[in-house]
Protein backbone atom coordinates (compact mmCIF):
# COMPACT_ATOMS: atom_id res chain seq x y z
CA UNK A 1 0.00 0.00 0.00
CA UNK A 2 0.87 3.55 -0.87
CA UNK A 3 0.41 5.61 2.01
CA UNK A 4 2.60 8.73 1.40
CA UNK A 5 -0.54 11.05 1.28
CA UNK A 6 -1.70 10.05 4.42
CA UNK A 7 0.65 11.92 7.15
CA UNK A 8 0.58 14.90 5.26
CA UNK A 9 -1.88 17.52 6.68
CA UNK A 10 -3.19 19.14 4.18
CA UNK A 11 -4.43 17.66 0.27
CA UNK A 12 -3.19 18.65 -2.81
CA UNK A 13 -5.35 21.24 -4.23
CA UNK A 14 -5.32 20.01 -8.23
CA UNK A 15 -8.05 18.24 -9.75
CA UNK A 16 -8.09 14.63 -10.79
CA UNK A 17 -9.04 15.46 -14.65
CA UNK A 18 -5.35 13.87 -15.56
CA UNK A 19 -6.09 10.61 -13.89
CA UNK A 20 -6.08 7.64 -15.88
CA UNK A 21 -9.71 7.04 -15.22
CA UNK A 22 -10.80 10.84 -16.71
CA UNK A 23 -7.96 10.51 -19.71
CA UNK A 24 -10.13 7.72 -21.61
CA UNK A 25 -13.55 9.91 -21.08
CA UNK A 26 -15.00 11.49 -24.41
CA UNK A 27 -18.70 11.88 -24.42
CA UNK A 28 -19.67 14.40 -21.78
CA UNK A 29 -23.41 14.34 -20.57
CA UNK A 30 -25.28 17.84 -21.29
CA UNK A 31 -27.91 19.33 -19.11
CA UNK A 32 -30.96 17.02 -19.80
CA UNK A 33 -28.88 13.72 -19.64
CA UNK A 34 -27.59 14.62 -16.46
CA UNK A 35 -31.12 15.86 -15.23
CA UNK A 36 -31.89 11.92 -16.14
CA UNK A 37 -28.74 10.14 -14.29
CA UNK A 38 -29.40 12.04 -11.49
CA UNK A 39 -32.61 11.42 -11.25
CA UNK A 40 -31.96 7.45 -11.60
CA UNK A 41 -29.10 8.14 -8.85
CA UNK A 42 -32.03 9.65 -6.48
CA UNK A 43 -35.26 7.93 -7.26
CA UNK A 44 -35.56 5.87 -10.09
CA UNK A 45 -39.25 6.77 -10.47
CA UNK A 46 -42.24 5.89 -8.08
CA UNK A 47 -41.87 2.65 -7.27
CA UNK A 48 -40.08 2.06 -3.34
CA UNK A 49 -42.63 4.77 -1.92
CA UNK A 50 -45.97 2.70 -1.03
CA UNK A 51 -45.06 2.73 2.64
CA UNK A 52 -45.08 7.00 2.65
CA UNK A 53 -49.19 6.27 1.92
CA UNK A 54 -49.08 3.05 4.54
CA UNK A 55 -47.60 4.73 7.17
CA UNK A 56 -48.64 8.47 7.19
CA UNK A 57 -52.38 8.05 4.85
CA UNK A 58 -52.45 10.42 1.72
CA UNK A 59 -53.39 14.01 3.39
CA UNK A 60 -49.85 14.05 5.30
CA UNK A 61 -47.85 11.85 3.10
CA UNK A 62 -48.62 14.37 0.33
CA UNK A 63 -47.68 17.03 3.24
CA UNK A 64 -44.58 14.68 3.86
CA UNK A 65 -43.66 14.68 0.22
CA UNK A 66 -44.00 18.58 -0.11
CA UNK A 67 -42.15 19.38 2.83
CA UNK A 68 -39.23 16.81 2.80
CA UNK A 69 -37.37 18.56 -0.61
CA UNK A 70 -37.74 21.92 0.75
CA UNK A 71 -36.27 20.44 4.24
CA UNK A 72 -33.92 18.11 3.48
CA UNK A 73 -33.33 17.87 -0.46
CA UNK A 74 -33.24 21.75 -1.84
CA UNK A 75 -30.76 22.45 1.34
CA UNK A 76 -28.56 19.80 -0.42
CA UNK A 77 -28.93 20.77 -3.82
CA UNK A 78 -28.01 23.94 -2.83
CA UNK A 79 -24.67 22.68 -1.09
CA UNK A 80 -24.34 20.58 -3.30
CA UNK A 81 -24.62 23.01 -6.67
CA UNK A 82 -21.39 25.28 -4.81
CA UNK A 83 -19.76 22.43 -4.52
CA UNK A 84 -19.46 20.60 -7.93
CA UNK A 85 -19.27 23.74 -9.45
CA UNK A 86 -16.36 24.99 -7.53
CA UNK A 87 -14.59 21.66 -7.58
CA UNK A 88 -15.98 19.46 -10.08
CA UNK A 89 -13.39 16.68 -9.14
CA UNK A 90 -13.62 13.03 -9.37
CA UNK A 91 -14.53 11.48 -6.66
CA UNK A 92 -16.88 14.54 -6.02
CA UNK A 93 -18.13 14.77 -2.54
CA UNK A 94 -14.78 12.66 -1.23
CA UNK A 95 -12.37 15.48 -2.69
CA UNK A 96 -14.47 18.06 -1.10
CA UNK A 97 -14.22 17.09 2.16
CA UNK A 98 -10.59 15.97 1.74
CA UNK A 99 -9.81 19.48 0.21
CA UNK A 100 -11.70 21.72 3.20
CA UNK A 101 -11.04 19.78 6.01
CA UNK A 102 -7.69 17.35 5.09
CA UNK A 103 -7.48 14.01 5.02
CA UNK A 104 -8.59 12.45 7.95
CA UNK A 105 -11.94 13.82 8.01
CA UNK A 106 -12.11 12.85 3.37
CA UNK A 107 -11.16 9.44 4.15
CA UNK A 108 -14.08 9.52 6.94
CA UNK A 109 -16.31 10.82 4.83
CA UNK A 110 -15.22 7.95 1.84
CA UNK A 111 -16.02 4.97 4.44
CA UNK A 112 -19.12 6.48 5.50
CA UNK A 113 -20.38 6.84 1.94
CA UNK A 114 -19.04 3.54 0.84
CA UNK A 115 -20.92 1.79 4.56
CA UNK A 116 -23.81 3.71 3.66
CA UNK A 117 -23.39 1.96 0.12
CA UNK A 118 -23.46 -1.49 1.17
CA UNK A 119 -27.37 -0.50 2.50
CA UNK A 120 -28.33 1.71 0.12
CA UNK A 121 -27.58 -1.07 -2.72
CA UNK A 122 -29.13 -3.92 -1.37
CA UNK A 123 -32.18 -1.97 -1.39
CA UNK A 124 -33.12 -1.61 -5.28
CA UNK A 125 -32.42 -5.63 -6.08
CA UNK A 126 -35.04 -5.95 -2.78
CA UNK A 127 -37.00 -3.69 -4.75
CA UNK A 128 -36.47 -5.63 -7.94
CA UNK A 129 -37.68 -8.80 -6.30
CA UNK A 130 -40.43 -7.45 -4.50
CA UNK A 131 -41.85 -6.60 -7.95
CA UNK A 132 -40.89 -9.59 -9.49
CA UNK A 133 -42.82 -11.77 -6.74
CA UNK A 134 -46.07 -9.48 -7.79
CA UNK A 135 -45.36 -11.29 -11.23
CA UNK A 136 -44.45 -14.76 -10.50
CA UNK A 137 -45.12 -15.41 -6.25
CA UNK A 138 -42.80 -18.69 -6.85
CA UNK A 139 -40.04 -16.57 -5.89
CA UNK A 140 -41.77 -15.04 -2.65
CA UNK A 141 -40.97 -19.08 -1.46
CA UNK A 142 -37.96 -20.07 0.35
CA UNK A 143 -34.99 -18.03 -0.28
CA UNK A 144 -35.50 -17.65 -4.32
CA UNK A 145 -36.11 -13.82 -3.72
CA UNK A 146 -32.33 -13.95 -2.64
CA UNK A 147 -30.85 -15.34 -5.08
CA UNK A 148 -32.56 -13.06 -7.98
CA UNK A 149 -31.55 -10.26 -5.76
CA UNK A 150 -27.93 -11.79 -6.32
CA UNK A 151 -28.76 -12.17 -9.62
CA UNK A 152 -29.27 -8.70 -10.22
CA UNK A 153 -25.75 -7.75 -8.60
CA UNK A 154 -24.28 -10.07 -10.56
CA UNK A 155 -25.18 -8.88 -13.85
CA UNK A 156 -25.34 -5.43 -13.22
CA UNK A 157 -21.49 -5.97 -12.05
CA UNK A 158 -20.69 -7.77 -15.22
CA UNK A 159 -22.58 -4.59 -17.18
CA UNK A 160 -20.10 -2.03 -15.38
CA UNK A 161 -16.70 -4.12 -15.65
CA UNK A 162 -17.61 -3.89 -19.54
CA UNK A 163 -18.01 -0.17 -19.52
CA UNK A 164 -22.44 -0.45 -19.82
CA UNK A 165 -23.29 3.28 -18.19
CA UNK A 166 -27.00 4.82 -17.40
CA UNK A 167 -25.73 7.98 -19.27
CA UNK A 168 -26.60 10.42 -22.21
CA UNK A 169 -29.57 9.75 -24.06
CA UNK A 170 -30.30 6.24 -22.83
CA UNK A 171 -31.55 7.59 -19.08
CA UNK A 172 -33.69 9.86 -20.86
CA UNK A 173 -35.02 7.20 -23.19
CA UNK A 174 -35.46 4.59 -19.67
CA UNK A 175 -36.99 7.53 -17.84
CA UNK A 176 -39.55 7.98 -20.41
CA UNK A 177 -39.77 3.91 -20.73
CA UNK A 178 -40.24 4.07 -16.69
CA UNK A 179 -42.71 7.04 -16.08
CA UNK A 180 -45.65 6.86 -18.90
CA UNK A 181 -47.21 4.04 -16.73
CA UNK A 182 -47.87 6.19 -13.94
CA UNK A 183 -48.96 8.95 -16.14
CA UNK A 184 -52.04 6.64 -17.06
CA UNK A 185 -52.47 6.27 -13.38
CA UNK A 186 -52.95 9.96 -13.62
CA UNK A 187 -54.65 10.16 -16.71
CA UNK A 188 -57.50 7.14 -15.66
CA UNK A 189 -57.91 7.64 -11.85
CA UNK A 190 -60.32 10.19 -12.04
CA UNK A 191 -62.87 7.52 -13.75
CA UNK A 192 -62.21 5.44 -11.23
CA UNK A 193 -63.48 7.72 -8.11
CA UNK A 194 -64.73 5.79 -5.17
CA UNK A 195 -64.24 2.66 -6.97
CA UNK A 196 -61.54 1.15 -4.98
CA UNK A 197 -62.54 1.57 -1.68
CA UNK A 198 -63.34 -1.82 -0.48
CA UNK A 199 -59.82 -3.13 -1.06
CA UNK A 200 -58.27 -5.40 1.04
CA UNK A 201 -55.72 -4.25 3.74
CA UNK A 202 -52.16 -4.87 3.24
CA UNK A 203 -49.77 -6.89 5.11
CA UNK A 204 -47.14 -3.57 5.90
CA UNK A 205 -46.31 -2.70 9.28
CA UNK A 206 -45.02 0.53 9.00
CA UNK A 207 -46.15 3.52 10.41
CA UNK A 208 -46.18 7.02 10.07
CA UNK A 209 -42.32 7.29 11.45
CA UNK A 210 -41.20 4.77 8.86
CA UNK A 211 -43.32 6.56 6.30
CA UNK A 212 -41.27 9.51 6.90
CA UNK A 213 -37.98 7.67 6.76
CA UNK A 214 -39.44 6.03 3.77
CA UNK A 215 -39.78 9.87 2.20
CA UNK A 216 -36.26 10.87 3.12
CA UNK A 217 -34.81 7.80 1.65
CA UNK A 218 -36.71 8.18 -1.71
CA UNK A 219 -35.36 12.14 -1.71
CA UNK A 220 -31.78 11.52 -1.17
CA UNK A 221 -28.72 10.93 -3.07
CA UNK A 222 -28.44 14.50 -4.84
CA UNK A 223 -24.18 13.75 -4.26
CA UNK A 224 -24.11 10.71 -6.13
CA UNK A 225 -23.69 11.99 -9.37
CA UNK A 226 -20.61 14.22 -8.23
CA UNK A 227 -18.28 11.33 -8.80
CA UNK A 228 -18.66 11.33 -12.47
CA UNK A 229 -17.38 15.49 -12.32
CA UNK A 230 -15.16 14.64 -15.80
CA UNK A 231 -18.06 13.47 -17.61
CA UNK A 232 -19.92 16.17 -17.85
CA UNK A 233 -20.14 19.29 -20.35
CA UNK A 234 -19.16 22.44 -18.30
CA UNK A 235 -19.73 21.73 -14.85
CA UNK A 236 -19.84 24.58 -13.45
CA UNK A 237 -22.81 25.73 -15.37
CA UNK A 238 -24.54 22.29 -15.57
CA UNK A 239 -24.83 20.88 -12.00
CA UNK A 240 -26.58 23.59 -9.99
CA UNK A 241 -29.08 23.64 -13.00
CA UNK A 242 -29.03 19.75 -13.09
CA UNK A 243 -30.11 19.45 -9.75
CA UNK A 244 -32.66 21.71 -9.42
CA UNK A 245 -34.16 20.37 -12.44
CA UNK A 246 -33.69 16.87 -11.15
CA UNK A 247 -35.82 17.43 -7.90
CA UNK A 248 -38.42 19.00 -9.49
CA UNK A 249 -38.69 16.11 -11.88
CA UNK A 250 -38.87 14.04 -8.39
CA UNK A 251 -41.05 15.71 -6.41
CA UNK A 252 -43.89 15.71 -9.31
CA UNK A 253 -43.21 12.00 -9.75
CA UNK A 254 -44.08 11.15 -6.28
CA UNK A 255 -47.05 13.53 -5.75
CA UNK A 256 -49.04 13.41 -8.74
CA UNK A 257 -49.74 9.60 -8.95
CA UNK A 258 -50.40 9.68 -4.62
CA UNK A 259 -52.90 12.65 -5.58
CA UNK A 260 -54.56 10.52 -8.29
CA UNK A 261 -55.01 7.13 -6.45
CA UNK A 262 -56.19 9.36 -3.29
CA UNK A 263 -59.19 10.16 -5.58
CA UNK A 264 -60.38 6.31 -6.27
CA UNK A 265 -60.80 6.28 -2.74
CA UNK A 266 -58.16 3.38 -2.12
CA UNK A 267 -57.69 2.53 1.46
CA UNK A 268 -54.13 3.86 3.02
CA UNK A 269 -54.08 0.73 4.45
CA UNK A 270 -54.08 -1.17 1.33
CA UNK A 271 -50.25 0.37 0.67
CA UNK A 272 -46.96 -1.82 0.90
CA UNK A 273 -43.96 -2.11 -1.07
CA UNK A 274 -44.82 -3.11 -4.45
CA UNK A 275 -48.86 -1.86 -4.37
CA UNK A 276 -48.71 -0.36 -7.60
CA UNK A 277 -48.18 -3.60 -9.19
CA UNK A 278 -52.23 -4.34 -8.29
CA UNK A 279 -52.99 -0.19 -8.00
CA UNK A 280 -52.32 -0.54 -11.56
CA UNK A 281 -54.34 -3.79 -12.35
CA UNK A 282 -57.38 -2.27 -10.38
CA UNK A 283 -57.01 1.34 -12.61
CA UNK A 284 -56.29 0.31 -16.28
CA UNK A 285 -56.55 -3.90 -16.07
CA UNK A 286 -53.89 -6.31 -16.66
CA UNK A 287 -51.92 -5.10 -19.04
CA UNK A 288 -51.25 -1.78 -17.41
CA UNK A 289 -50.58 -4.45 -14.25
CA UNK A 290 -47.84 -5.89 -15.77
CA UNK A 291 -45.76 -3.15 -17.40
CA UNK A 292 -46.03 -1.34 -14.19
CA UNK A 293 -44.61 -4.47 -12.73
CA UNK A 294 -41.88 -4.81 -15.26
CA UNK A 295 -40.66 -1.59 -14.65
CA UNK A 296 -40.30 -1.55 -11.69
CA UNK A 297 -38.14 -4.13 -12.00
CA UNK A 298 -36.38 -2.09 -14.52
CA UNK A 299 -36.35 0.86 -11.98
CA UNK A 300 -34.52 -1.48 -9.68
CA UNK A 301 -31.99 -2.94 -12.09
CA UNK A 302 -31.13 0.80 -13.44
CA UNK A 303 -30.81 2.88 -10.06
CA UNK A 304 -28.42 -0.31 -8.94
CA UNK A 305 -26.73 -0.39 -12.20
CA UNK A 306 -26.08 3.59 -12.34
CA UNK A 307 -24.87 3.55 -8.53
CA UNK A 308 -22.62 1.08 -9.19
CA UNK A 309 -20.53 3.73 -11.23
CA UNK A 310 -20.82 6.11 -8.74
CA UNK A 311 -19.65 4.28 -5.54
CA UNK A 312 -16.93 2.61 -7.43
CA UNK A 313 -15.07 6.06 -8.16
CA UNK A 314 -14.65 6.58 -4.17
CA UNK A 315 -12.27 3.53 -4.05
CA UNK A 316 -10.34 4.21 -7.48
CA UNK A 317 -9.97 8.02 -5.97
CA UNK A 318 -9.11 6.89 -2.60
CA UNK A 319 -6.46 4.60 -4.39
CA UNK A 320 -4.76 7.28 -6.17
CA UNK A 321 -4.16 9.44 -3.41
CA UNK A 322 -2.87 6.79 -1.34
CA UNK A 323 -5.85 5.70 1.60
CA UNK A 324 -6.30 2.89 0.01
CA UNK A 325 -4.07 -0.36 -1.46
CA UNK A 326 -3.37 0.73 -4.96
CA UNK A 327 -5.06 -2.52 -6.32
CA UNK A 328 -8.59 -0.85 -5.60
CA UNK A 329 -7.27 2.09 -8.19
CA UNK A 330 -6.54 -0.89 -11.12
CA UNK A 331 -8.72 -0.67 -14.35
CA UNK A 332 -9.81 -2.60 -16.82
CA UNK A 333 -7.62 -2.88 -19.47
CA UNK A 334 -10.23 -2.87 -22.39
CA UNK A 335 -13.09 -0.86 -20.85
CA UNK A 336 -11.32 1.03 -18.64
CA UNK A 337 -13.96 0.70 -15.43
CA UNK A 338 -12.53 0.13 -11.56
CA UNK A 339 -13.31 -3.60 -11.70
CA UNK A 340 -11.71 -4.17 -8.17
CA UNK A 341 -13.49 -1.98 -6.93
CA UNK A 342 -16.32 -2.75 -8.55
CA UNK A 343 -16.21 -6.38 -7.45
CA UNK A 344 -15.08 -5.65 -3.77
CA UNK A 345 -17.77 -3.62 -3.12
CA UNK A 346 -20.35 -6.09 -4.96
CA UNK A 347 -20.05 -8.78 -2.18
CA UNK A 348 -20.84 -6.07 0.43
CA UNK A 349 -24.20 -5.73 -1.20
CA UNK A 350 -25.08 -8.51 -2.06
CA UNK A 351 -24.13 -9.58 1.94
CA UNK A 352 -27.42 -7.41 2.85
CA UNK A 353 -29.89 -8.91 0.63
CA UNK A 354 -31.93 -10.70 3.29
CA UNK A 355 -32.37 -7.42 5.60
CA UNK A 356 -35.56 -6.02 4.21
CA UNK A 357 -36.99 -2.68 3.05
CA UNK A 358 -37.46 -0.93 5.69
CA UNK A 359 -34.67 -2.18 8.05
CA UNK A 360 -32.28 -1.30 5.05
CA UNK A 361 -33.54 2.55 4.44
CA UNK A 362 -33.32 2.86 8.47
CA UNK A 363 -29.52 2.09 8.52
CA UNK A 364 -29.27 3.78 4.91
CA UNK A 365 -30.71 7.30 6.24
CA UNK A 366 -28.55 7.27 9.65
CA UNK A 367 -24.83 6.55 7.75
CA UNK A 368 -25.50 8.28 4.58
CA UNK A 369 -26.96 11.19 6.87
CA UNK A 370 -23.56 11.63 8.86
CA UNK A 371 -21.73 11.77 5.63
CA UNK A 372 -24.03 14.98 4.42
CA UNK A 373 -23.43 16.66 7.46
CA UNK A 374 -19.68 16.48 6.63
CA UNK A 375 -20.32 17.69 2.97
CA UNK A 376 -22.16 20.73 4.90
CA UNK A 377 -19.18 21.25 7.01
CA UNK A 378 -16.92 21.51 3.90
CA UNK A 379 -18.75 24.12 2.53
CA UNK A 380 -18.03 26.42 5.40
CA UNK A 381 -15.23 25.45 5.89
CA UNK A 382 -14.40 26.06 1.97
CA UNK A 383 -15.96 29.66 2.87
CA UNK A 384 -13.24 30.54 5.35
CA UNK A 385 -10.55 28.84 3.86
CA UNK A 386 -10.95 30.28 0.26
CA UNK A 387 -12.94 32.89 0.11
CA UNK A 388 -11.44 33.66 -2.99
CA UNK A 389 -12.23 30.08 -4.75
CA UNK A 390 -14.32 31.02 -8.16
CA UNK A 391 -17.37 29.90 -7.26
CA UNK A 392 -19.52 29.92 -10.59
CA UNK A 393 -22.57 28.63 -8.37
CA UNK A 394 -22.97 30.18 -4.53
CA UNK A 395 -25.44 29.69 -1.76
CA UNK A 396 -27.12 33.01 -0.84
CA UNK A 397 -26.87 34.73 2.20
CA UNK A 398 -22.60 34.78 2.72
CA UNK A 399 -21.69 32.69 5.28
CA UNK A 400 -24.12 32.77 7.41
CA UNK A 401 -26.35 31.16 4.53
CA UNK A 402 -24.02 28.00 3.67
CA UNK A 403 -24.46 27.49 7.94
CA UNK A 404 -27.68 27.92 7.94
CA UNK A 405 -28.66 25.48 4.80
CA UNK A 406 -27.43 22.68 7.02
CA UNK A 407 -29.33 22.96 9.80
CA UNK A 408 -32.79 21.49 8.56
CA UNK A 409 -30.88 18.46 7.32
CA UNK A 410 -29.07 18.38 10.68
CA UNK A 411 -32.62 18.26 12.71
CA UNK A 412 -34.03 15.52 10.08
CA UNK A 413 -31.17 13.55 10.98
CA UNK A 414 -31.68 14.41 15.02
CA UNK A 415 -35.41 13.16 14.22
CA UNK A 416 -34.16 10.08 12.67
CA UNK A 417 -31.71 9.53 15.08
CA UNK A 418 -34.53 9.98 17.89
CA UNK A 419 -36.88 7.45 16.39
CA UNK A 420 -34.63 4.53 15.56
CA UNK A 421 -36.64 1.06 16.64
CA UNK A 422 -34.83 -1.19 14.25
CA UNK A 423 -32.25 -4.15 14.99
CA UNK A 424 -29.40 -5.58 13.43
CA UNK A 425 -28.01 -8.17 15.03
CA UNK A 426 -29.06 -7.99 18.50
CA UNK A 427 -28.06 -4.43 18.42
CA UNK A 428 -30.07 -0.87 18.32
CA UNK A 429 -29.39 1.12 14.47
CA UNK A 430 -28.00 3.66 16.79
CA UNK A 431 -25.30 1.03 17.77
CA UNK A 432 -24.32 -0.28 14.50
CA UNK A 433 -24.00 2.96 13.07
CA UNK A 434 -21.61 3.91 16.03
CA UNK A 435 -19.47 0.91 15.28
CA UNK A 436 -19.38 1.84 11.60
CA UNK A 437 -17.73 5.58 12.98
CA UNK A 438 -15.16 3.87 15.08
CA UNK A 439 -14.41 1.62 12.48
CA UNK A 440 -13.64 4.51 10.20
CA UNK A 441 -11.41 5.91 12.76
CA UNK A 442 -9.74 2.80 13.24
CA UNK A 443 -9.01 1.95 9.61
CA UNK A 444 -7.50 5.55 9.02
CA UNK A 445 -5.44 5.32 12.41
CA UNK A 446 -4.41 1.73 10.93
CA UNK A 447 -3.20 3.44 7.44
CA UNK A 448 -1.53 6.31 9.30
CA UNK A 449 0.83 3.65 11.89
CA UNK A 450 1.38 1.70 8.59
CA UNK A 451 2.88 4.77 6.94
CA UNK A 452 4.75 6.07 10.11
CA UNK A 453 6.20 1.99 10.36
CA UNK A 454 7.44 2.42 7.04
CA UNK A 455 8.95 5.63 7.48
CA UNK A 456 10.45 4.09 10.64
CA UNK A 457 11.83 1.26 8.85
CA UNK A 458 13.12 3.26 6.32
CA UNK A 459 15.02 5.38 8.04
CA UNK A 460 16.47 2.57 9.82
CA UNK A 461 17.77 0.95 6.86
CA UNK A 462 19.65 4.27 6.08
CA UNK A 463 17.23 4.82 3.28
Amino acid sequence: MSTANVARKEPPASHRASSPLAKQKSAHLALWPLVAATFFMVSGGTYGTEDIVHGAGYGRGILILLITPILWSLPTTFMIGELAAALPCEGGYYAWVRRAMGNFWGFQEAWLSLTASIFDMAIYPTLFVSYLTRLFPWFAADHRGVWAGLAVVVVCVALNIAGVRVVSMTSLWLFLLLSWPFALIVVLSPFKLGALFHAAPATSNVGLIGGMLVCMWNYMGWDNASTIAAEVDQPQRTYPKAIMLALLVVALSYILPFAAVWMTGLPAASWETGSWADIAGMIGGPALRVFLIVGGMLSGFAMFNALVMSYSRLPLAMAEDGMLPKIFGRLHPRTRAPWVAIIVLAIGWALCLGLGFERLVTLDILIYGLSLLLEFAALVALRIREPQLNRPFRVPGGLIGAIAIGIPPILLLAFDIHSQSERIWGMSSFSFAALVVAAGIASYGAIYLLEFSRKATHAASGG
